[in-house]
């Protein structure tokens, strides 16, 4: 599950509920107390809800990703995604990773190493962005909200406070859509996903929501 949980945090999508749980689901290294926050301003309150709107009204959509670690190092992607429950994520080369989300089942395919995971949808950070329902407001503390001349940024960490970690969701304002985050984990390592292209898209396949695992033999009648 840990390698799984880095693999979703360096990619994608999740942008919102998802990434911020990605980030922050990762155990804490040490204990440390906050200082502090002032809550948040009744405009600020309502970027955020504005924010869980847009990513709610995504139920099928596609995009491309630039990926860049803590080491520097950058890789390059493309999403789709299929509300409820399903998407997929694809490296480009000369990566060979591939996740795909199928509505019950998290499938994790490195072509290079010939290895294949999968993982139950609902005890991954994917589920909370793949739910039906977007929600901002739980399991996520929205801890700070940075406006700009050409959009706004969401800071956010672990709400129950169980993890260190946080993330940063950038949008544009005018039209409003995801343009990236940043993912700071316990050890202070952060890794940025920029989003080149992020649009709903209708008609996809059923086909890119189905990973099987090539290793396994089929099962005799």
């Amino acid at each position: 599950m840990t390698r799984l949980k880095s693999l979703l945090a360096a990619v994608a999508l999740g942008a919102t509920a998802l990434t911020a749980t990605v980030a922050l689901s990762q155990p804490a290294a040490r204990q440390r107390v906050a200082a502090p926050r002032a809550p948040l301003s009744a405009e600020d309150k309502a970027l955020v809800d504005k924010a869980a709107a847009y990513l709610q009204g995504l139920t099928s959509a596609k995009g491309e990703f630039i990926q860049t670690d803590a080491r520097g190092r950058t890789s390059r992607g493309t999403f789709y995604l299929q509300r409820p429950g399903k998407a997929r994520f694809e490296y480009a080369p000369p990566s060979g990773l591939l996740i795909v989300a199928d509505g019950s089942n998290v499938n994790v395919q490195d072509r290079r190493l010939k290895t294949f995971d999968r993982y139950p949808l609902g005890s991954t950070p994917l589920t909370l962005f793949l739910s039906r329902k977007i929600r901002l407001s739980e399991g996520v503390e929205v801890t700070r909200v940075l406006r700009s001349a050409d959009g706004f940024q969401l800071f956010a960490r672990d709400g129950k406070r169980q993890a260190e970690g946080s993330i940063i969701l950038a949008f544009a304002g005018n039209p409003m859509r995801l343009t990236e985050w940043t993912i700071t984990d316990a050890q202070g390592g952060r890794t940025r996903v920029q989003l080149t292209s992020l649009a709903p898209a209708s008609g996809l396949s059923p086909s890119l929501f189905v990973l099987r695992d090539p290793n396994r033999r089929p099962e005799r009648s």
